[in-house]
């Protein structure tokens, strides 16, 4: 497996690497592609895809641009896995997150989900958002500043796939009602403008002790991590606190997948 990686990680590369381990194969490549790879010299990525598919079997490629996966499998031979790309999509994120959902509660039809924070930029709640119009979920919530709230192509799909959901910004009426907190960090790396970046901030929720007394005995909070401040430590000891064990849950799922896809 080879791991090219053209923005920061651990979990997602971690866990990739320690799943392609635990079934026996062996890793390879850069955590920093943007600095230390020939992308550097001006290598495009198609460039780069041609030249690696020739020692792997399979490449995992976080991308900092929209749609870097995509141009990558129309020019490999190998199959490409896409570990996030911009603030386009985080598929296996997405794949784990309903895993540990159905882990967590029993299953995933009838659900409620409140998704928070930055929306507009965060890639994984719209992967979570495609996959969870795959199922019969009673109702998504958005909870975001007006300036960071979904996009519309979003709402678009689950319109189309009748999946009620409703925009908010505000979290503290919405807690109550629902089974799944998805709290998410403001992606200050894709903010260029200092003033919108700082209204973002302003409008966003912080989880407490005071979040979980409201919350049902039944309900989760994840987390697609790395968190700032928008969940306090005080949470951690809470048995609702999903967010590490859905990061562990990551290590099965990309076994799972590597499996799937080295199999063919």
């Amino acid at each position: 497996m080879a791991a090219l990686f053209y923005e920061p990680s651990t979990r997602t590369r971690l866990s990739f690497e320690a799943a392609m381990l635990r079934l026996g194969g062996k890793v390879m490549g850069t955590e920093s592609a943007r600095r230390f790879s020939s992308a550097l010299k001006g290598e495009s990525l198609e460039d780069t895809i041609r030249v690696v598919e020739n020692y792997a079997d399979v490449i995992v490629l976080r991308h900092d641009k929209e749609g870097g996966a995509e141009r990558a499998a129309k020019v490999s031979s190998v199959p490409i896995i896409n570990a996030g790309d911009g603030p386009g999509q985080h598929p296996t994120q997405a794949l784990l997150d309903l895993y540990t959902i159905r882990r967590e509660l029993g299953g995933i039809d009838g659900v409620t989900a409140a998704l928070i924070g930055d929306l507009a930029k965060g890639r994984a709640v719209r992967s979570l958002a495609y996959l969870l119009s795959k199922y019969a979920v009673a109702k998504i919530y958005f909870v975001a500043p007006p300036s960071a709230q979904i996009a519309p192509d979003i709402l678009a799909h689950l319109g189309e796939h009748g999946i009620a959901y409703e925009l908010a910004d505000e979290l503290g009426a919405i807690v109550p009602l629902v089974d799944v907190i998805y709290q998410t960090r403001i992606q200050k790396e894709r903010y260029t403008d200092p003033e919108e970046l700082a209204r973002v901030q302003q409008g966003c929720y912080t989880i407490t002790s005071a979040t979980l007394a409201a919350m049902k005995q039944s309900a989760i909070v994840m987390h697609p991590l790395p968190r700032n401040d928008e969940i306090a430590t005080e949470v951690d000891s809470d048995p609702r606190a999903a967010y590490f064990r859905q990061a562990r849950n990551g290590l099965f799922v990309r076994m799972a997948l590597l499996s799937m896809v080295l199999s063919h």
